[in-house]
Protein backbone atom coordinates (compact mmCIF):
# COMPACT_ATOMS: atom_id res chain seq x y z
CA UNK A 1 0.00 0.00 0.00
CA UNK A 2 1.57 3.14 -1.01
CA UNK A 3 0.94 5.65 1.30
CA UNK A 4 3.22 8.21 3.14
CA UNK A 5 0.90 7.54 6.16
CA UNK A 6 2.32 4.42 7.02
CA UNK A 7 5.82 4.44 6.05
CA UNK A 8 7.86 5.47 8.74
CA UNK A 9 10.81 8.49 8.39
CA UNK A 10 14.17 7.75 8.22
CA UNK A 11 15.66 7.51 11.24
CA UNK A 12 17.85 10.71 12.71
CA UNK A 13 20.23 11.31 15.13
CA UNK A 14 18.06 14.44 16.11
CA UNK A 15 15.04 12.48 17.07
CA UNK A 16 16.34 9.74 19.39
CA UNK A 17 15.89 11.32 22.93
CA UNK A 18 18.95 11.63 24.69
CA UNK A 19 19.36 11.32 28.47
CA UNK A 20 22.26 11.57 31.26
CA UNK A 21 22.94 8.30 33.42
CA UNK A 22 25.81 6.82 34.88
CA UNK A 23 24.86 3.19 33.81
CA UNK A 24 24.58 4.22 29.73
CA UNK A 25 28.19 3.70 29.27
CA UNK A 26 29.77 1.17 26.68
CA UNK A 27 30.62 -1.40 29.68
CA UNK A 28 26.74 -1.88 29.99
CA UNK A 29 25.07 -4.39 27.54
CA UNK A 30 21.28 -4.13 26.41
CA UNK A 31 20.21 -6.96 24.41
CA UNK A 32 17.11 -5.92 21.46
CA UNK A 33 15.52 -8.96 20.00
CA UNK A 34 13.67 -8.05 16.86
CA UNK A 35 16.82 -6.02 16.19
CA UNK A 36 16.67 -6.18 12.26
CA UNK A 37 14.10 -3.90 11.38
CA UNK A 38 10.99 -1.77 12.90
CA UNK A 39 11.08 -1.23 15.98
CA UNK A 40 13.89 -3.18 17.14
CA UNK A 41 16.48 -1.29 14.94
CA UNK A 42 15.18 2.21 16.67
CA UNK A 43 15.50 0.77 19.48
CA UNK A 44 19.12 -0.82 19.17
CA UNK A 45 20.25 2.78 17.34
CA UNK A 46 18.53 5.07 19.94
CA UNK A 47 20.39 2.79 22.89
CA UNK A 48 23.02 2.79 21.30
CA UNK A 49 23.23 6.87 20.57
CA UNK A 50 22.49 7.05 24.42
CA UNK A 51 26.38 5.39 24.92
CA UNK A 52 25.38 1.82 25.30
CA UNK A 53 26.53 -1.28 24.18
CA UNK A 54 23.81 -3.10 22.31
CA UNK A 55 23.27 -6.47 21.26
CA UNK A 56 20.84 -6.94 18.08
CA UNK A 57 19.56 -9.75 17.82
CA UNK A 58 17.55 -11.01 14.87
CA UNK A 59 16.89 -14.22 12.50
CA UNK A 60 17.32 -11.86 9.54
CA UNK A 61 21.35 -11.12 9.45
CA UNK A 62 20.86 -8.53 6.05
CA UNK A 63 18.84 -6.48 8.51
CA UNK A 64 21.17 -6.52 11.47
CA UNK A 65 23.69 -5.47 9.53
CA UNK A 66 21.36 -2.41 8.39
CA UNK A 67 21.09 -1.97 11.96
CA UNK A 68 24.80 -1.28 12.47
CA UNK A 69 24.63 0.55 9.39
CA UNK A 70 21.79 3.13 10.71
CA UNK A 71 24.27 3.37 13.24
CA UNK A 72 26.86 4.18 12.33
CA UNK A 73 25.10 6.78 10.11
CA UNK A 74 23.63 8.61 13.23
CA UNK A 75 27.12 8.35 14.73
CA UNK A 76 25.85 7.07 18.30
CA UNK A 77 28.55 7.49 21.06
CA UNK A 78 28.29 3.75 22.18
CA UNK A 79 28.16 0.33 19.45
CA UNK A 80 25.91 -2.22 17.90
CA UNK A 81 26.80 -5.08 18.21
CA UNK A 82 25.21 -8.66 15.98
CA UNK A 83 23.93 -12.14 17.44
CA UNK A 84 21.63 -14.10 14.83
CA UNK A 85 19.48 -16.02 16.30
CA UNK A 86 16.29 -17.81 16.32
CA UNK A 87 14.02 -17.34 19.20
CA UNK A 88 12.83 -20.38 18.73
CA UNK A 89 15.18 -22.40 19.80
CA UNK A 90 16.29 -22.43 23.33
CA UNK A 91 20.53 -23.52 22.04
CA UNK A 92 20.21 -19.98 20.13
CA UNK A 93 18.65 -18.19 23.00
CA UNK A 94 21.80 -19.69 25.21
CA UNK A 95 24.58 -18.65 23.05
CA UNK A 96 22.67 -14.96 22.49
CA UNK A 97 23.11 -14.26 26.34
CA UNK A 98 26.35 -15.98 26.11
CA UNK A 99 27.94 -13.97 23.18
CA UNK A 100 26.30 -11.02 24.89
CA UNK A 101 28.18 -11.33 28.21
CA UNK A 102 31.17 -10.95 26.40
CA UNK A 103 30.80 -7.35 25.16
CA UNK A 104 30.27 -6.49 28.88
CA UNK A 105 28.00 -6.53 31.69
CA UNK A 106 24.53 -7.09 30.70
CA UNK A 107 22.08 -4.86 32.06
CA UNK A 108 19.11 -4.51 29.82
CA UNK A 109 17.40 -6.51 27.77
CA UNK A 110 14.16 -4.81 25.29
CA UNK A 111 11.72 -7.60 24.41
CA UNK A 112 10.30 -6.34 20.92
CA UNK A 113 10.58 -8.93 18.16
CA UNK A 114 7.31 -9.99 17.34
CA UNK A 115 4.53 -11.14 14.40
CA UNK A 116 1.66 -11.06 13.30
CA UNK A 117 -1.46 -13.75 12.04
CA UNK A 118 -4.92 -12.50 11.02
CA UNK A 119 -7.61 -14.81 11.06
CA UNK A 120 -10.85 -15.88 13.13
CA UNK A 121 -10.01 -18.39 16.21
CA UNK A 122 -11.57 -21.14 15.20
CA UNK A 123 -9.82 -20.81 11.94
CA UNK A 124 -6.36 -19.87 13.55
CA UNK A 125 -3.79 -22.60 12.65
CA UNK A 126 -2.35 -23.86 15.56
CA UNK A 127 1.51 -24.05 13.71
CA UNK A 128 1.20 -20.34 13.70
CA UNK A 129 -0.64 -19.78 17.48
CA UNK A 130 2.53 -22.18 18.61
CA UNK A 131 5.46 -19.81 16.87
CA UNK A 132 3.50 -16.53 17.82
CA UNK A 133 3.85 -18.00 21.32
CA UNK A 134 7.57 -18.87 21.10
CA UNK A 135 8.49 -15.71 19.87
CA UNK A 136 6.48 -13.75 21.71
CA UNK A 137 5.81 -14.84 24.72
CA UNK A 138 8.08 -17.86 25.67
CA UNK A 139 11.20 -16.85 24.32
CA UNK A 140 10.98 -12.81 26.37
CA UNK A 141 10.78 -15.55 29.53
CA UNK A 142 13.56 -17.44 28.86
CA UNK A 143 16.11 -14.49 27.86
CA UNK A 144 14.51 -12.96 30.99
CA UNK A 145 14.79 -16.25 33.06
CA UNK A 146 18.95 -16.33 31.66
CA UNK A 147 19.68 -12.04 32.24
CA UNK A 148 18.16 -11.86 35.77
CA UNK A 149 21.63 -13.19 37.22
CA UNK A 150 23.69 -11.08 34.96
CA UNK A 151 21.79 -7.92 36.08
CA UNK A 152 21.71 -9.11 39.95
CA UNK A 153 25.60 -10.04 39.44
CA UNK A 154 26.64 -5.87 38.90
CA UNK A 155 27.95 -3.91 41.41
CA UNK A 156 24.28 -2.33 42.14
CA UNK A 157 21.86 -4.75 40.95
CA UNK A 158 20.77 -2.04 38.75
CA UNK A 159 18.95 -3.03 35.31
CA UNK A 160 15.80 -3.26 33.93
CA UNK A 161 13.84 -5.57 31.03
CA UNK A 162 11.33 -3.92 28.79
CA UNK A 163 8.75 -5.86 27.11
CA UNK A 164 7.07 -4.47 24.18
CA UNK A 165 3.08 -4.98 24.34
CA UNK A 166 0.92 -3.10 22.39
CA UNK A 167 -2.77 -1.89 23.32
CA UNK A 168 -3.76 -5.73 22.62
CA UNK A 169 -2.18 -6.29 25.73
CA UNK A 170 -5.32 -4.01 27.19
CA UNK A 171 -7.94 -5.02 24.66
CA UNK A 172 -9.33 -7.52 22.24
CA UNK A 173 -9.80 -6.90 18.48
CA UNK A 174 -11.27 -9.41 16.20
CA UNK A 175 -9.02 -11.73 13.98
CA UNK A 176 -5.45 -11.17 16.36
CA UNK A 177 -6.29 -13.76 18.96
CA UNK A 178 -2.56 -14.91 19.09
CA UNK A 179 -1.12 -11.73 19.12
CA UNK A 180 -3.56 -11.01 22.12
CA UNK A 181 -2.87 -14.22 24.03
CA UNK A 182 0.91 -13.33 23.60
CA UNK A 183 0.82 -9.69 24.50
CA UNK A 184 -1.59 -10.13 27.71
CA UNK A 185 1.03 -12.70 28.88
CA UNK A 186 3.60 -10.46 28.05
CA UNK A 187 2.27 -7.98 30.63
CA UNK A 188 1.96 -11.30 33.38
CA UNK A 189 5.55 -11.95 32.95
CA UNK A 190 6.61 -8.27 33.41
CA UNK A 191 4.43 -8.01 36.69
CA UNK A 192 6.36 -11.24 37.50
CA UNK A 193 9.71 -10.17 37.18
CA UNK A 194 9.50 -6.83 38.42
CA UNK A 195 8.07 -8.90 42.08
CA UNK A 196 11.08 -10.88 42.32
CA UNK A 197 13.45 -7.86 41.06
CA UNK A 198 13.98 -6.01 44.66
CA UNK A 199 12.87 -2.77 42.97
CA UNK A 200 16.79 -2.40 41.64
CA UNK A 201 15.87 -4.89 38.74
CA UNK A 202 12.76 -3.55 37.22
CA UNK A 203 10.66 -4.41 34.57
CA UNK A 204 7.92 -2.74 32.22
CA UNK A 205 5.77 -2.81 29.35
CA UNK A 206 5.28 -0.53 26.51
CA UNK A 207 2.03 -0.46 25.04
CA UNK A 208 1.49 1.47 22.04
CA UNK A 209 -1.44 1.87 19.04
CA UNK A 210 -0.28 0.97 16.02
CA UNK A 211 3.27 2.19 14.29
CA UNK A 212 4.85 2.25 11.28
CA UNK A 213 6.79 -1.30 11.06
CA UNK A 214 6.15 -3.93 8.49
CA UNK A 215 4.19 -5.87 11.22
CA UNK A 216 1.86 -3.53 10.61
CA UNK A 217 1.29 -2.27 7.17
CA UNK A 218 1.83 -6.34 6.86
CA UNK A 219 -1.50 -6.88 7.98
CA UNK A 220 -3.05 -4.17 6.39
CA UNK A 221 -4.44 -6.62 3.28
CA UNK A 222 -5.15 -9.16 5.28
CA UNK A 223 -7.31 -7.68 7.28
CA UNK A 224 -8.83 -5.83 4.38
CA UNK A 225 -10.08 -9.40 3.45
CA UNK A 226 -11.05 -10.67 5.86
CA UNK A 227 -13.29 -7.96 7.13
CA UNK A 228 -14.39 -7.26 3.45
CA UNK A 229 -13.24 -3.08 3.51
CA UNK A 230 -10.70 -1.37 1.41
CA UNK A 231 -7.18 -0.90 3.28
CA UNK A 232 -7.80 2.52 3.25
CA UNK A 233 -10.83 1.54 5.65
CA UNK A 234 -8.66 -0.74 7.66
CA UNK A 235 -6.09 2.17 8.48
CA UNK A 236 -8.45 4.87 8.91
CA UNK A 237 -11.18 2.85 10.51
CA UNK A 238 -9.80 -0.17 11.98
CA UNK A 239 -6.48 0.89 13.27
CA UNK A 240 -6.81 4.77 13.96
CA UNK A 241 -11.07 5.25 14.58
CA UNK A 242 -10.83 4.37 18.00
CA UNK A 243 -7.70 6.95 19.05
CA UNK A 244 -7.61 10.82 19.26
CA UNK A 245 -4.42 11.07 17.52
CA UNK A 246 -4.69 10.06 13.88
CA UNK A 247 -1.50 9.46 13.24
CA UNK A 248 0.96 5.85 13.40
CA UNK A 249 4.05 6.21 15.43
CA UNK A 250 7.39 6.50 13.99
CA UNK A 251 9.61 3.31 15.52
CA UNK A 252 12.04 6.14 17.22
CA UNK A 253 9.25 7.01 19.29
CA UNK A 254 8.86 3.63 20.87
CA UNK A 255 12.40 3.05 21.12
CA UNK A 256 12.33 6.82 23.11
CA UNK A 257 10.22 5.42 25.38
CA UNK A 258 12.73 2.24 26.00
CA UNK A 259 15.50 5.10 26.61
CA UNK A 260 13.32 6.58 29.10
CA UNK A 261 12.11 3.16 30.87
CA UNK A 262 15.96 1.82 31.35
CA UNK A 263 17.28 5.47 32.52
CA UNK A 264 17.12 6.37 35.98
CA UNK A 265 14.47 8.70 35.23
CA UNK A 266 12.13 4.94 34.86
CA UNK A 267 13.44 4.26 38.28
CA UNK A 268 9.21 4.21 39.60
CA UNK A 269 8.87 2.21 36.49
CA UNK A 270 8.37 -1.22 37.87
CA UNK A 271 6.00 -3.23 36.82
CA UNK A 272 3.57 -1.29 35.34
CA UNK A 273 3.21 0.19 31.36
CA UNK A 274 4.11 2.94 29.20
CA UNK A 275 0.82 3.39 27.25
CA UNK A 276 1.80 5.78 24.48
CA UNK A 277 -1.73 4.95 22.49
CA UNK A 278 -2.78 8.56 21.14
CA UNK A 279 -6.03 8.90 23.56
CA UNK A 280 -7.48 4.76 21.97
CA UNK A 281 -7.37 3.17 25.33
CA UNK A 282 -8.79 6.04 27.92
CA UNK A 283 -11.17 8.55 25.86
CA UNK A 284 -14.90 7.90 23.80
Amino acid sequence: MADDSIQPAELRREDVLTVDDDHFTTDSVAIVTGGGSGIGRATAVALAANGLTVVATDLDEEGLAGTVETAEECEVEGTVETVAGNLTDDDDIERIVAESAEFGQIRYLANIAGLQHIDPLPEFPMEKYDLMHQVMLRAPFYLSKLVMPHIEDTDDQVGAIGNMASIHGHIATQDKAGYITSKFGLRGLTQSIAAEGAGTLRAFTISTGYVKTPLVTDQIPDTAAERGISEREVVEDVMLGDAMVKEMMEPVEVANLFVLGFSKHGRHLDGGDLTWDGGHLTTY
